[in-house]
C-alpha cells in the first residue's frame, strides 16, 4: 500500500533499519566540533552551577541590568540567576523579565496551530507515545487530501500560522514534508464575512535531516525549523533514546547548525523538562545559543519549554525525579527570558490554562489554541485519546476563549507573518530584536491581524473585549 506521495507504507523492517542508518552524516557533524569537543561541556556546566550556588544580591542586580540591554547572558551569569531562592529577589527577576519581554515584544502574543501529519516513527524515545516499540499507538500518516481538510478546519478557527509535526520514518521523509508544505499553502478558504484566508507561515518540528534536505524545505517556504535536543545531558540522553537515529546525540545537537548552513535562518531550540535537572538544561540552551551566535551570528529565533506529560505506554512523567513543578516552571521561564532576552519563548497547550497564562505574563511570547495533536484529529473533531497522540494536552480551550482571556489581561493577539514575507528573518530580525526595534514593526501588524480576527471569527464577547485592546493600542 502506498500513500498519495507514492511512499510505501508497509515497508520491510530491514529496509526501515537501512534507511535509519543512512540518516546520519558524520561529515556534517565534525565540521562544527570545537576540536573533538561539543559546545556542551558537562563538567563545566556542573562546576558553574556549583560555584554560583549562593549568589550575591548586588551581583544578581548587575546581571538584571545587563538583561535590560537585551544582551545574552553568559553561562556563569545564567547560573547565578538559576540559583536565586530569595523570594524578594525572585520577584525582582520576574519584574525585570517582564520588562525585557515588553521591550522586545511589547504586549503581543503570537498564535499558531499544531498539525500532526504522521505518528510513524523509527525511534525509541522512552517518554513519547510515537516510539516504534509502542504497540498501543494507533499509526497513521495523512494523505494530501486529508492535510487539505485538516488545514480547512484550522483556518475555520481563525489561525494563520501552523507548525507541522512528523515522526521520523521513511513515509514522512523530506519529500513528504515538502508535499505537505505545498498542500497547506495551496489551501484558500473564505472567512464568515467572505474574505480570503490561508495559512501564511508554516513552521516545521521534525527530526534532524541533511543540509541538502533542508535546502529543499527552504525552497518550499519553510518558516522556523524546530529541533528540540530534549536533554543536553549525554548520559540521560542515551538512556531516554535507546535506538533509532535519534539515539545519536551529536546528530541532533547540530541540527540547527545544519539549518543555518542550508539557509533556513529561523531556528527553534528546546528542552523537554523533567528528564534532567532544569538548571542544567537552561545552561545547555544558553550554550546552544552561544555556539549558534559564534558560528553564524544568529541565535535561536524561539526557545520552547515543554514539560513531561502523560504518554501512551510510558511512566516517566510520574517516576522521574527531575519533574518541574509549577513554581519552578515559572521561575525557569524568567531565567530563560533574562538569559536569552531576544528569543521568542513558546509555551503550549501541554500546560493547564492557569499555568499557561502565568507563563505568558512571566515571559512567553508564543502559544497555541484549539489544538488537536492526534493525526487527523481536526477533521474528525475527536476527543483526546492517549493511544492516538504523542502526549496529552492540559488546555483544550478554543482559540476564541484564549484570545478573550488574553484581551482581558490587556494583551493583543497577533496572527502576523508579514516580517517573513518582508525578509525580516535571521540576522536582520536579530538586529531589530536586540535593539528593541522589531516591536515597532510588529505592533502595527499585530493590530491589523487582531482586527481581522475580531471581524471574521470572534464571538460577540471576545470582540467586545478585543475592541478595547485595539483602542488602547491605537492611542
Amino acid at each position: 500500500m502506498t500513500d498519495s506521495t507514492g511512499v510505501e507504507l508497509n515497508m520491510p523492517l530491514t529496509e526501515i533499519h537501512q534507511w535509519s542508518k543512512s540518516r546520519i552524516r558524520k561529515n556534517e557533524i565534525t565540521k562544527y566540533l570545537n576540536g573533538e569537543r561539543d559546545f556542551v561541556d558537562e563538567c563545566a556546566i556542573e562546576q558553574i552551577l556549583e560555584r554560583n550556588r549562593n549568589p550575591d544580591i548586588c551581583h544578581v542586580r548587575d546581571i538584571l541590568e545587563k538583561s535590560l540591554t537585551i544582551e545574552r547572558l553568559t553561562p556563569e551569569e545564567t547560573a547565578v540567576l538559576a540559583n536565586v531562592t530569595d523570594p524578594d529577589l525572585l520577584n525582582e527577576m520576574a519584574d525585570t523579565g517582564l520588562k525585557v519581554k515588553r521591550k522586545v515584544y511589547d504586549q503581543r502574543i503570537v498564535f499558531f496551530a499544531p498539525l500532526y501529519c504522521s505518528n510513524r516513527c523509527v525511534n525509541g524515545c522512552a517518554y513519547y507515545g510515537f516510539r516504534s516499540d509502542n504497540a498501543a499507538e494507533k499509526r497513521r500518516t495523512l494523505e494530501m487530501m486529508e492535510i487539505c481538510e485538516e488545514t480547512r478546519k484550522v483556518l475555520s478557527e481563525g489561525h494563520k500560522r501552523m507548525i507541522m509535526v512528523f515522526g521520523e520514518h521513511p513515509v514522512s521523509d523530506v519529500d513528504y514534508i515538502c508535499s505537505s508544505l505545498k498542500t497547506i499553502y495551496s489551501v484558500k478558504e473564505k472567512t464568515p464575512r467572505g474574505n480570503s484566508t490561508s495559512i501564511r507561515r508554516i513552521n516545521i518540528n521534525a527530526a534532524p535531516i541533511t543540509v541538502d534536505a533542508l535546502r529543499q524545505l527552504h525552497s518550499e517556504g519553510i518558516g522556523t525549523f524546530q529541533v528540540f535536543q530534549e536533554t543536553y545531558h549525554k548520559e540521560t540522553y542515551r538512556q531516554m533514546h535507546p535506538f533509532g537515529p535519534k539515539a545519536n546525540y551529536r546528530w541532533r545537537l547540530y541540527a540547527l547548525h545544519h539549518a543555518m548552513e542550508a539557509g533556513v535562518d529561523d531556528m527553534g531550540a528546546g528542552a523537554l523538562l523533567g528528564l534532567n535537572d532544569w538548571k542544567y538544561e537552561v545552561l545547555g540552551l544558553v550554550a546552544h545559543a552561544m555556539d549558534l551566535e559564534k558560528k553564524f551570528n544568529i541565535g535561536p529565533h524561539t526557545v520552547s519549554v515543554p514539560r513531561l506529560t502523560s504518554a501512551s505506554g510510558s511512566s516517566i512523567h510520574v517516576n522521574s525525579r527531575y519533574l518541574v513543578n509549577d513554581e519552578l516552571f515559572k521561575r525557569m521561564i524568567t531565567v530563560i527570558r533574562l538569559a536569552i532576552p531576544y528569543t521568542g519563548l513558546i509555551v503550549t497547550a501541554r500546560e493547564m490554562p492557569q499555568i499557561r497564562m502565568q507563563s505568558i505574563t512571566s515571559g512567553c511570547t508564543q502559544t497555541d489554541a484549539s489544538s488537536k495533536i492526534g493525526v487527523g484529529a481536526y477533521a474528525q473533531q475527536s476527543e483526546q485519546r492517549i493511544d492516538h497522540q504523542q502526549f496529552m494536552l492540559g488546555d483544550t480551550r478554543s482559540l476564541d476563549e484564549v484570545v478573550r482571556e488574553l484581551a482581558e489581561m490587556g494583551m493583543i493577539t497577533s496572527f502576523c507573518a508579514a516580517g517573513y514575507r518582508c525578509g525580516r528573518t535571521g540576522d536582520k530580525i536579530m538586529r531589530l530584536l536586540h535593539s528593541g526595534t522589531e516591536g515597532k514593526f510588529c505592533k502595527l501588524n499585530a493590530v491589523l491581524t487582531f482586527r481581522e480576527y475580531l471581524d471574521d471569527y470572534a464571538s460577540a464577547q471576545t470582540k467586545s473585549v478585543g475592541e478595547k485592546v485595539i483602542e488602547k493600542e491605537l492611542a
